[in-house]
């Protein structure tokens, strides 16, 4: 697992009650979440599919973990289901979040566009990489040292 903590980009602060309606406090930390996959994700078969719904749920165990942390410090916290978009703990806004237009904006890697969707090329496992984000009213330091914590505990997650 790779992951890396950033400021929100100018569009998610633009259009943060259209992800998260329901937050009282501005987003001031977002976490990319990137897993290696063992084939390419575009690919439409069984195998593919498989592999993004146990990469899902290793981001959904991982995520709601960082989350639970950071609301126990009295931070607003929760992470997008990358399979649809929206908020996981938080109320759904009229915008759905685009994991892969964040890689981009943030990492500056390369996007490809596969019919009407678009994936992230990572520079070392190509388009085998599955995306995700957890957003976060707490500071990007605190955010880091919880995230990097709970990594040093569950070794199995580092890719």
């Amino acid at each position: 697992m790779q992951y890396s903590v950033h400021p929100p980009s100018e569009f998610i602060c633009q259009h943060s009650e259209k992800l998260l309606p329901d937050w009282s406090d501005p987003i001031r930390s977002i976490v990319v979440v990137l897993q290696p996959a063992d084939r390419e994700l575009t690919e439409h078969c069984p195998e593919a599919d498989h592999q993004k719904q146990v990469l899902r749920s290793r981001f959904l165990s991982f995520g709601l973990k960082v989350t639970e942390m950071l609301r126990q410090q009295g931070h607003l916290a929760d992470l997008f289901d990358p399979k649809t978009g929206l908020p996981i703990l938080s109320e759904s806004g009229s915008l759905r979040l685009d994991d892969v237009a964040v890689v981009r904006s943030t990492l500056g890697y390369a996007t490809k566009a596969i019919g009407n969707c678009f994936t992230v090329i990572h520079p070392r496992w190509g388009s085998a990489v599955y995306p995700s984000i957890l957003m976060s009213s707490a500071s990007r330091e605190l955010v880091e040292s919880i995230v990097a914590g709970l990594l040093e505990c569950h070794h199995s997650l580092r890719g």
